[in-house]
């Protein structure tokens, strides 16, 4: 989901609600701590330079539960970071803290709450591997032969 599309929905909500894909919500009394871009560059394993922006939204769960984030105040600091840091309109990847880690994921929205979508590694490079992504034997296998050249 776009920012652009992230706003137009807050636009037309009062209150902000997170799901995961689990089924399971984000505390109601959650803030967000960030709003910002981040631009990655790096070279997969076939030698490809990549560039990636995406704008970043950190979720925290605080302690605070007589507190909650209306859709008009998002929506005012995410106005306020397009215009103090000049954030570009693109992909928003959220940060939430899990049981152990923070999690990234992509955002959508079903028409009452965001949904938090899992994120997930993939091979950028499968032509220079030579590995078809079907024939993996599950989704957390290298698409990398040590022997490929590739990497």
């Amino acid at each position: 989901m776009k920012l652009a599309e992230v706003k137009q929905v807050l636009a037309l909500l009062d209150k902000v609600d997170f799901q995961l894909e689990d089924g399971s919500f984000v505390p109601e009394h959650f803030h967000v701590t960030e709003v910002g871009q981040v631009e990655k560059k790096y070279i997969d394993c076939g030698g490809v330079v990549r560039t990636e922006k995406k704008v970043s939204f950190q979720l925290w769960n605080a302690n605070d539960v007589d507190h909650r984030l209306k859709a008009g105040k998002l929506l005012n600091i995410i106005r306020l970071s397009e215009n103090k840091l000049g954030i570009e309109d693109g992909e928003v990847e959220v940060e939430f803290q899990g049981k152990t880690t923070i999690g990234k994921y992509h955002l959508a929205f079903n028409g009452q709450h965001f949904i938090l979508i899992n994120t997930v590694t993939a091979c950028l490079a499968e032509d220079a591997c030579g590995i078809n992504p079907t024939d993996l034997p599950d989704a957390s296998a290298s698409c990398c032969d040590p022997n490929s050249g590739c990497c």
